[in-house]
């Protein structure tokens, strides 16, 4: 007798559930005139197994489990399966993801994603726990604290890695051509992301690092172009430093390349969606008025990063140097369904200005420099004109103070970041080939005049 009743209570909480689903079903095909109605048909069939499915958990899982946790799961799992990018927000992912646009958060400092189960590193942030410790770009994460990540939700993955300011976490890490995972322990801060800084490398030649793209990027890119402007009696060149960015919002990687451009289009985006095709084009006035721009990207480099750097070189406005970027050509667009809860999902494609699609792909730079150490061989027992008693002195004033300052920086390039000083050789060789082209001409005298 209690075996019927639970019976007749599963066959109501089917049929309860799937005349649930079969009224969305209906109300989902009445709302979307401008889908076919083969298109909008709802596979029945697969709901009522779904509905199935649904029952056969609640009543006879092994704990109970409310309905509210197992359609939010439900959810989770159809996202998922889509593609990386595409998730399930909750309250707390979908207010983490409103912080992170702004640019604090609490965690490791560490911009990931998920590949074969595991969790990998696209980049890591500046200035944060992950990048002090040495973690890389390509980094699979395979244990925190000892648990394995294989079966975890990116979302489980990341709450996980998040915590309690100067608490610390073990993370087990891979990294190729490594043969054994190594452990590394981070002590979790308050991460603030600064999203654009600026300096002089040398005189006349600017640097910029974009580390993300949040809502006041283009802003503050404008006020680095203008400091260095300041600064310098003129702008010889500039290097873009958009390494182990992982993007951020769109808009904001529009805006850094209106600065750069004239005119001409920046990117445009095609999905499924009428509401999904965007262009964007430049607006009047290059902001650093034409100057030598050189733009670093690697593996790390992603989404808005490279919409940036293939824009840039699309245009012919910059030489862009390093190694090939991440690969996400794709926008994901937040679908809000309440106050507390969203979904993420991938709705389009996006594509440089000559129609290539950087998904799964990247951008490919113009130069190849691989982060390497080098060594320079220095000649030794050399002897100079300087060395000889009794030289005469130069006639240059202060240059040789100036040559020794440039000397030190380069040096220091050299040993610390051989890729940046890749760049601002090539800018100084596109500078001193300028200053060809601005020759003056021979003055011509006008023979009656004399």
């Amino acid at each position: 007798m209690i075996m019927n009743i639970t019976r007749l209570h599963a066959i109501a909480a089917r049929l309860l559930i799937t005349s649930a689903l079969l009224a969305c079903a209906s109300l989902a095909t009445s709302q979307d005139e401008s889908v076919s109605a083969e298109e909008g048909r709802l596979p029945l069939d697969e709901l009522r197994s779904f509905a199935d499915v649904f029952n056969h958990i609640r009543l006879s899982y092994v704990d109970e489990i409310d309905d509210k946790t197992l359609l939010e799961n439900a959810i989770r799992g159809m996202l998922s399966g889509l593609d990386p990018h595409s998730t399930y927000l909750d309250k707390k992912s979908f207010d983490d993801l409103q912080v992170s646009t702004t640019g604090e958060f609490g965690g490791l400092g560490l911009e990931v994603g998920m590949e074969n189960g595991f969790v990998k590193v696209i980049a890591p942030i500046d200035d944060t726990p992950a990048q002090k410790a040495g973690i890389e770009s390509g980094d699979l994460i395979i244990k925190l604290d000892g648990k394995p990540v294989k079966g975890m939700s990116l979302n489980d993955a990341v709450n996980e890695m998040r915590g309690k300011k100067d608490s610390e976490i073990e993370l087990t890490i891979v990294r190729e051509g490594l043969r054994q995972p190594f452990d590394v322990i981070l002590k979790r801060d308050i991460i603030k992301v600064v999203s654009v800084r600026s300096k002089t490398l040398e005189d006349g030649y600017g640097y910029i690092r974009v580390a993300q793209f949040q809502s006041k990027t283009g802003s503050e890119f404008r006020k680095a172009i203008s400091t260095l402007q300041e600064t310098n009696e003129e702008i010889k060149g500039m290097v873009l430093d958009l390494r182990n960015n992982p993007g951020g919002i769109l808009q904001a990687s529009v805006e850094v390349v209106d600065a750069l451009l004239e005119e001409g289009l920046i990117v445009y985006t095609e999905g499924r969606l009428e509401n999904s095709h965007f262009e964007y084009s430049a607006t009047p006035e290059d902001l650093s008025n034409g100057a030598p721009l050189v733009v670093l990207i690697n593996g790390g480099s992603a989404s808005a990063s490279e919409i940036v750097a293939g824009a840039l070189q699309d245009h012919r406005r910059a030489v862009i140097m390093g190694t090939d970027s991440f690969g996400k050509g794709s926008v994901q667009t937040v679908v809000p369904l309440s106050k507390d809860q969203a979904i993420k999902l991938t709705t389009a494609r996006y594509y440089t200005p000559n129609g290539r699609s950087i998904q799964a792909q990247g951008i490919v730079p113009d130069i190849t420099v691989e982060r390497a150490k080098i060594e320079a061989i220095k000649a030794s027992g050399g002897i100079t004109e300087a060395d000889l008693q009794g030289h005469l002195s130069s006639s240059n004033g202060n240059e040789s103070d100036s040559k020794k300052r440039e000397s030190k920086t380069k040096e220091t390039l050299f040993n610390s970041d051989n890729q940046l000083y890749e760049a601002l050789n090539l800018l100084k060789g596109l500078h001193i080939l300028s200053l060809r082209d601005r020759k003056e001409q021979p003055v011509k005298l006008d023979t009656m005049a004399l």
